[in-house]
């Protein structure tokens, strides 16, 4: 990893600017979009051409895209329910504990949240309404990998919201099956129904409705660039939650911190994407270069150990600083997905971080529990929207509406003021509607 002395030196390379459209493709994805739509097209050009390809044939187009695009020959999208139960023998019953527990933990951590609806009558009446989304959709990558975890952390705080109906889509592999580990996850936490669709087809889906794939009222989850152009183009026909980029994790060490820990918390971040980010912010010249040999070291045997190389090539470093102080205003300008903190006193540092999806707290608590099994979801904000977004969590499941029901003294009372406001405007129907009222 390549180190870098100065907060000053390291600023620019922290500095986000790249949008989702500005993301370069690799030269053999390039090669498969030409082989698939015949001409050479960008990453906006592709989705736009399956998003109306979808709205206009529905499953007929779905289905041709599962076969020129992920080499999967599919004659229904939905997954029965007999294939849901046959799941359960392809997976152990120490996966399934596991899933549980992750499950209960997902559970109780959203259970907590107070988001209720509320009126106050002292002036008549005024408040809010906070209601469930009827339907949402949940988009789980899958294909050559399989991400269950990814199933628990979307699907289980749209159930605590108590969403109506959640539906669930993810690529299906080679042979037109679904990950059995996705679809165990996907009962465990009471997924309604679950479709053999991925990318920006299962958005078009989502989005417009097809014969079989019913239209939802907002998608959530994770995805490629493909994915989260889709998400991106359909908000305002649905909501979206957000648009996620490669993962990324910060971590902030002083002379304290154990190297082997930081080192390996950097590299399970590496190994998940090559444009992931594995950064590490340190007041000590000796942890800098005690981690930098300890990723050589752990990097040796790790199984996917191309991937996590190519990641910190790409993006990865080693900062020194002068104090943390200077620590975290690097963070709160980069506004990390994950951010570590191993220092001597963390708690004492809190209140300075303005901006991080999530914070992991000392030693014991690394980011991979996040991943898994703490409680909050792993869906975070990437590429700097920490700035202005939170983790999915109840509240993206859920509407406000307001309710204004005032009393006529409350009308003599405001109404003066509203219809000077209207008049300031040059609104005179505005201004009318209250002096109408005898105001």
């Amino acid at each position: 990893m390549k180190i870098i002395t100065g907060a000053e030196n390291a600023r620019p390379m922290l500095v986000r600017s790249p949008s989702i459209e500005d993301s370069q493709l690799p030269p053999q994805v390039n090669q498969k979009i030409k082989e698939i739509f015949a001409r050479e097209l960008t990453p906006e050009q592709v989705v736009a051409e399956i998003l109306h390809r979808v709205r206009s044939s529905g499953d007929a187009a779905v289905l041709d895209y599962a076969q020129r695009i992920d080499g999967v020959r599919l004659s229904r999208l939905e997954v029965a329910k007999e294939e849901i139960v046959q799941a359960y023998t392809g997976v152990s019953e120490e996966f399934i504990s596991a899933l549980n527990l992750a499950a209960q933990r997902i559970r109780s951590f959203h259970l907590v949240h107070k988001h209720q609806s509320w009126i106050d009558f002292s002036e008549g009446a005024i408040g809010q309404l906070v209601r469930p989304l009827a339907r949402v959709g949940i988009y789980v990558p899958g294909g050559t990998a399989c991400y269950p975890a990814t199933v628990l952390m979307s699907v289980i705080p749209a159930k605590v919201a108590q969403v109506t109906e959640v539906i669930l889509t993810t690529p299906p592999k080679m042979g037109g099956v679904v990950s059995p580990a996705t679809l165990v996850a996907a009962d465990i936490c009471g997924v309604d129904r679950i479709f053999k669709v991925g990318g920006a087809q299962a958005i078009a889906a989502l989005a417009f409705g097809t014969e079989s794939i019913p239209k939802v009222d907002k998608i959530c989850g994770p995805g490629n660039i493909f994915v989260q152009l889709a998400k991106k183009m359909v908000y305002g026909i649905v909501g979206i939650d957000g648009l996620y980029g490669p993962t990324e994790t910060v971590i902030v060490a002083d002379e304290t911190a154990d190297p082997v820990c930081c080192a390996a918390d950097l590299l399970a971040q590496a190994e998940h994407d090559p444009l992931a980010s594995a950064i590490l912010i340190t007041t000590s010249p000796k942890l800098a270069l005690g981690v930098s040999q300890e990723v050589r070291c752990q990097l040796a045997d790790l199984e996917r150990k191309e991937i996590a190389q190519a990641a910190l090539e790409n993006k990865g470093s080693i900062i020194i600083v002068a104090d943390i102080d200077e620590a975290l205003e690097l963070v709160n300008l980069y506004a990390p997905e994950h951010l570590s903190l191993m220092v001597a006193d963390p708690w004492s540092h809190i209140g300075k971080i303005k901006n991080a999806g999530g914070i992991f707290i000392a030693r014991s608590s690394p980011e991979v529990l996040g991943d898994y099994i703490v409680g909050p979801s792993h869906v975070m904000p990437t590429g700097g929207s920490a700035r202005f977004s939170s983790p999915l969590g109840v509240d993206d499941f859920l509407k406000v509406t307001s309710v204004v029901a005032v009393d006529s003294a409350s009308l003599r009372a405001l109404g003066p003021a509203a219809k000077v406001l209207a008049q300031a405007e040059g609104l005179g129907g505005h201004a009318r509607a209250i002096e109408l009222r005898g105001i």
